[in-house]
């Protein structure tokens, strides 16, 4: 009898032994790096060093806004077998701080405290503003035009030069998930709660995809651009799309600001097949700077620049590089696989022959692996041939003057939604040089123009009237004397890069404005 009290009582203690065993293991599962334990010895160092002895013991970067850490702030990194949260809060000390995991990533953000909202709160309220900065994570450089969407919705925007971004959320949206996007990087995905409240330093991770030669000359450029042709009304729709979108164009002179223009447009984008209507525009608000006056000899104005960025969507007008008609003119080399969140994309270099007399393109186009949808094209008008384009681009309020384009490049970029490609960024960056007759020195202006494309829209589509349609010269009526930033109210906008920005502050402007 005690014999076999014995095996129960065994039975019962191995039966609680491996219900322990799971509870472990599903509290192990529950762990993340935050709970590990870790030893540093580095005494008094700064915070931002702190934070890099972490990142290299650990493998986890950091992502958080540079007004909660300072990292020049002295601190002491010394501890014996402690768990990293410990570790922070030590080094960071400041109890409204909270710690996330994501990927490799280990976000610093500010704990919101919850605060009833009264009765009668406005839509303003509704709204909160996520701003930040895209970098590499191993140099820190900011990464130019670098893609920030709602995963879930047709929302999003750009970052500026200086890789600084800024997008306007509404409440229906805080449990949506930011997504980054950058060609050669890998994706990065954070809840939307994650970021309010902060202007984040984001950092991608470039990953560097190992392709034998053997692998690349392979595969036929010229087979990838028809086919790429072939997919267009595949990969970009038969049906019509609302966006809205960001546009604004400058032109410096010595690089001085002389002319500066930004506007919320509609845009009423057509199908990419199985249609001859083409698209329009709207606007919606608009400001215009200008630093000219009639004693400027020199003045530049840019032709056309706002169709010139529907224009160049060339999924849909066709760039010449992958339109069948005039493919023989270009040479192709394919020269890498990219990365491009979790896919990838062909680099496909492209440059007119060296028989083809008249001024063409030479860039790269990156081309989905998968689909062969469009995912970006970075081009210039062949500079050996530039100079027969002379009159292309610009007009010149100025006489006595002779004026010639030096460069001109084009970037365009789409992005994927639901299995469908849509304009995503347009960007162009022209320099001319001008000498007057009677001048031994020239003068050299750079033009740029740029749209971003910050809504889409895919229900209830319909074109604009003719009335709505207003002539783009005629659209500033209102002048103020100074720049504001809030003028925009809750729409999305491009964040002027610092040069910029300074430049607006400083200069003696008139500054024309329009909204509806």
């Amino acid at each position: 009898m005690s014999f076999s009290n014995g095996n129960i009582f065994i039975k019962f203690l191995a039966i609680a032994l491996f219900n322990l065993l799971i509870l472990q293991q599903g509290a192990e599962c529950q762990k993340t790096i935050l709970d590990s334990i870790f030893t540093f010895r580095a005494g008094t160092i700064k915070t931002g060093n702190a934070l890099d002895l972490i990142t290299r013991k650990t493998g986890y970067y950091f992502t958080y806004d540079s007004r909660l850490v300072d990292q020049e702030k002295k601190t002491v990194m010394t501890f014996r077998a402690t768990k990293l949260n410990i570790i922070l809060d030590s080094i960071l000390k400041n109890d409204s701080l909270d710690f996330s995991v994501i990927d490799k990533y280990i976000i610093i953000s500010h704990i919101e405290r919850r605060r009833s909202i009264p009765a009668d709160s406005t839509t303003a309220d509704k709204v909160k503003y996520i701003t930040g900065k895209i970098i590499d994570d191993e140099t820190s450089d900011p990464l130019s035009f670098a893609t920030i969407v709602l995963k879930n919705r047709g929302k999003g925007t750009v970052t500026n030069i200086n890789g600084d971004f800024g997008l306007k959320i509404t409440s229906n949206l805080f449990n949506d998930t930011l997504s980054v996007s950058y060609l050669g990087y890998l994706g990065r995905e954070i809840p939307v709660k994650k970021v309010f409240g902060n202007n984040l330093t984001i950092s991608m991770k470039r990953e560097f995809i190992s392709i034998p030669e053997i692998i690349i000359k392979n595969h036929n450029p010229q087979e990838i651009i028809s086919r790429t042709f072939k997919e267009i009304p595949h990969n970009y729709g038969n049906t019509p799309v609302l966006m809205t979108a960001f546009y604004r164009e400058g032109v410096l002179k010595k690089s001085e600001l002389q002319t500066y223009s930004e506007a919320i447009l509609k845009i009423y984008k057509s199908a990419y097949s199985g249609t001859l209507l083409g698209d329009q525009i709207k606007v919606y608000k608009s400001r215009k700077i200008e630093n000219t006056d009639r004693t400027d000899t020199l003045a530049i104005r840019l032709k056309a620049g706002l169709s010139t960025c529907l224009e160049l969507d060339g999924a849909k007008n066709l760039f010449d590089f992958i339109n069948s008609e005039s493919s023989t003119d270009y040479t192709y080399r394919m020269t890498d696989i990219v990365t491009y969140d979790d896919e990838t994309a062909y680099a496909i270099e492209f440059e007119q022959r060296e028989n083809v007399e008249l001024p063409l393109f030479k860039g790269t186009i990156y081309i989905n692996t998968v689909d062969y949808g469009i995912l970006n094209a970075e081009f210039e008008i062949n500079p050996k041939q530039i100079h027969k384009m002379k009159d292309s681009f610009i007009t010149t309020s100025s006489h006595g003057f002779d004026t010639w384009p030096i460069s001109v490049k084009y970037s365009v970029s789409y992005r994927k939604m639901d299995n469908r490609y849509f304009l995503n960024h347009v960007r162009g960056d022209l320099i001319f040089s001008s000498n007057h007759k009677k001048r031994l020195f020239n003068t050299q202006f750079k033009v740029f123009f740029e749209l971003a494309i910050t809504e889409t829209q895919l229900n209830n589509v319909t074109r604009f009237d003719r009335e709505e349609l207003a002539p783009i010269h005629s659209i500033f009526s209102k002048t103020i004397m100074n720049y504001d930033p809030l003028f925009w109210g809750n729409q999305d906008f491009l964040r002027p890069e610092d040069n910029l920005l300074s430049a607006l502050k400083n200069m003696n402007v008139k500054l024309q404005e329009f909204s509806k």
